[in-house]
């Protein structure tokens, strides 16, 4: 068959399908509403009932919205630009201009103009040809909807099918639809689903896209060119297309004075004159182009699939607002104080990473990356909540706080002569082997502190000055590593990440490294652990987004009805708080004396503790400092390669800490940490409940740092002790650690 011939058998059977549907529709549907309206409207209910939602609903879903802590915006998550509008929203020229191009008659049929049905086949039927389309706006808005709510390729194919049984279910939808809603509801309906070209679905969208001006400030020549796209938003669009979108506005302004509703001044005006556009950019769409922490709010969108069961369809088309924990003031803090060390696109990333000890609010994550881009400097992982490095001697907290919960009082002395011990415990490579893997003939794992330490420390001073000889000792006191492991469990971390061992595993393996910090660690998960000491030992699940609303501002709920289950999960005295109380006096040395570690944390006003940590090599260094408020955790390393970062955890880290909380807290009061508890404290037992002094008592000063130590710069890194790898069970043992 030749072109022509195809083409015009094409237009017969248009016809012929107009010809049919003008008489399905008067025999099916004209005569019941002539015979009387009660009729349609006992049908509506069961019409109305066989909708999607967003066809009875009375707006369409816009964009879903993630919104800050204080409401500003991050970011929009959208398939379709849209943003809903209210009927006074939109100028009364757009809505006439609409009208009559389109549907001359909408404020005198009834959802469906036989009328111009006829009329349209009449002019066709003369022309030899499809030049004029009998659907209403109402018909209009029920084949955009279907079209636009479609789910599967099956329902997308029954909205356009070229038949009498969907023109029909249309036509009926419509007569329903009209029984229902008054028609300015069904204009502004129409205004806010229809496509204009340029990704800009509703007028809003369109309003702004090509004249960077609100649909309630359209002026007549905008209308005009905006009404003529409904049709053809392809071909007629004024950006890419202005000569045709100059005809098609035309066109509109000629109808309009057909009809009278403009002068033949304003039709001859706008005319000779072409399409003048201001074109506007698309909100930003996704988290690569979040305002603020585009790290965090891919974790945000990552806990509304993971934990809260959202869809990508029910998020992306749901016109949701997102409210979340992200504090806008400390994340800018951050992300600066990261890349004041750690410049933008460096082989060394830098993770700062914040949240709220008592609820789990995460509030910040800054990282010297962009996110979700393609160049080098960007990264499409959430490297906060990843475990890739080891974090130090930050562990021997964990040993710490084991030791203490066991009746091993921070007064406990060790004696560690000549700054190397050899566990009786945990078997593995001896100080000084040849290599790695090689083991001295006992077989027992050995550790090394670099620099000059007292053969004898308390747990305090050795928690401060960060002794690996120490904690090694005092895993042997706990017999294993599983009182350890179980209490950093207690604490907030997971070990649940494919680079990691399990818990499971680790206390199996006995891997004594534990407490030298070797286990692959996410910084997020390292700040919520030191975040259950700053809450007196109630630990919290890590929060992002405390509500999710519908586009009618209501909760979202499950498939069971109920509201989504957001809310603090927290579980008081996971850690017993004379426990977490004395580990918080002890760690306010770190910062707060000469011998500590982590000097350089230190805010003039503000009590705060922390730890330092340093992996093996240097290839990872890391700080986390906290108050009652606030918890924060840095970490730096290469994800990707073996890299040596300059310096220990009381360096590059401790600095990044300083310079994201300082401005944050300028205008902030903190509290200062309950008191110690005396028994822990001096003894091995928790005391009665009774006053004690606030702060445990400063470990003598004594030499600290394997590398020297500015004096304007305060207390350099401690021991970063010569912990050898250990090879239990392959894991990567002790750590260089730290500081």
């Amino acid at each position: 068959m030749s072109e022509n011939a195809h083409s015009r058998t094409s237009t017969l059977a248009k016809l012929v399908a107009t010809i049919v549907v003008a008489g399905a529709l008067l025999a099916g549907l004209l005569f019941p509403w002539l015979g009387g309206p009660g009729l349609v409207a006992r049908n509506s209910a069961s019409l109305l009932d066989a909708l999607p939602v967003e066809l009875t609903d009375q707006t369409p879903a816009g964009n879903t919205r993630i919104l800050a802590a204080d409401g500003s915006l991050i970011t929009n998550l959208y398939e379709n630009n849209r943003t809903p509008v209210t009927p006074d929203q939109i100028s009364p020229i757009m809505k006439q201009a609409l009208v009559d191009i389109e549907d001359s008659r909408f404020y005198d049929h009834n959802g469906l103009d036989v009328q111009g049905t006829m009329r349209a086949l009449v002019k066709n039927v003369a022309a030899g040809e499809v030049r004029e389309g009998g659907s209403t706006l109402t018909q209009q808005l029920v084949k955009q909807t279907l079209l636009q709510t479609a789910t599967t390729p099956e329902d997308r194919q029954a909205a356009t099918d070229q038949n009498v049984g969907r023109k029909l279910r249309e036509a009926r939808l419509a007569l329903a639809l009209e029984e229902t809603y008054a028609k300015d509801e069904i204009l502004t309906r129409y205004l806010n689903l229809v496509y204009f070209g340029q990704g800009a679905y509703g007028i809003q969208a369109a309003a702004q896209k090509y004249f960077s001006v609100n649909a309630v400030d359209l002026t007549l020549p905008q209308a005009a060119m905006l009404a003529g796209l409904v049709q053809s938003p392809f071909n007629d669009e004024p950006i890419a297309n202005p000569e045709n979108a100059q005809v098609r506005r035309n066109q509109v302004l000629q109808r309009m004075f057909d009809l009278g509703h403009i002068t033949e001044q304003e039709l001859t005006g706008i005319s000779a004159q072409p399409v003048a556009v201001a074109p506007g950019g698309n909100p930003p769409n996704g988290c690569i182009d979040a305002a603020v922490g585009g790290f965090f709010c891919a974790y945000a969108v990552q806990y509304l699939t993971s934990t809260l069961g959202l869809s990508e369809n029910e998020i992306k088309n749901g016109g949701l607002t997102i409210q979340t924990t992200l504090q806008p003031d400390l994340q800018r803090h951050g992300d600066q104080a990261v890349l004041n060390s750690v410049p933008m696109g460096d082989g060394l990333a830098g993770m700062f990473t914040a949240l709220q000890p008592g609820t789990g609010h995460v509030l910040a994550m800054s990282v010297n990356r962009r996110y979700g881009c393609s160049d080098p400097e960007c990264e499409s992982v959430v490297l906060n909540d990843v475990a890739s490095k080891g974090a130090g001697s930050t562990y021997k907290t964990f040993t710490a706080a084991a030791a203490l919960e066991a009746g091993i009082g921070a007064g406990t002395t060790i004696s560690t002569p000549g700054d190397r011990y050899t566990s009786r415990v945990f078997r593995g490579p001896a100080c000084g082997a040849a290599d790695r893997n090689g083991t001295n003939e006992r077989g027992m794992y050995c550790v090394e502190n670099v620099g000059d330490y007292p053969d004898t420390l308390d747990m305090v001073g050795a928690l401060v000055r960060s002794s690996n000889t120490y904690f090694l000792a005092l895993e042997d006191r706990l017999g294993s590593v599983e009182g350890p492991v179980r209490m950093a469990e207690r604490m907030g971390m997971t070990f649940d990440q494919p680079t990691q061992n399990s818990g499971d595993e680790l206390v199996e393996g006995n891997f004594g490294s534990f407490t030298l910090g070797s286990e692959a660690t996410s910084p997020l998960d390292l700040a919520n652990a030191y975040a259950t000491l700053g809450a007196q030992g109630t630990r919290c699940e890590p929060l992002p987004v405390v509500g999710v609303l519908d586009r009618a501002g209501q909760p979202v709920t499950g498939a069971d009805g109920q509201p989504l289950p957001i809310g603090n999960n927290c579980t008081p005295e996971a850690v017993p708080p004379a426990v977490a109380n004395t580990l918080n006096q002890i760690l306010v040395g770190d910062i707060a004396t000469p011998a500590g570690t982590g000097t350089r944390a230190a805010i003039p006003g503000h009590e705060i503790a922390g730890k330092t940590g340093t992996a093996q090599r240097n290839e990872s260094v890391a700080f986390v400092g906290y108050m009652p408020e606030y918890a924060a955790s840095v970490m730096v390393f290469n994800p990707k390669a073996q890299q040596k970062v300059p310096g220990f955890g009381g360096n590059i880290p401790a600095t990044i800490w300083r310079e994201a909380m300082a401005p944050f807290l300028a205008d902030k009061p903190t509290s200062p940490f309950q008191p110690a508890d005396q028994g822990l404290l001096n003894g091995g037992r928790p005391a009665p409940r009774s006053p004690a002094p606030r702060s445990a008592p400063a470990p003598d000063p004594a030499p600290t740092a394997d590398e020297p130590v500015d004096p304007d710069e305060g207390g350099g890194d401690g021991d970063e002790g010569r912990g050898n790898d250990g090879e239990n069970g392959g894991n990567d043992g002790g750590d260089n650690d730290d500081d």
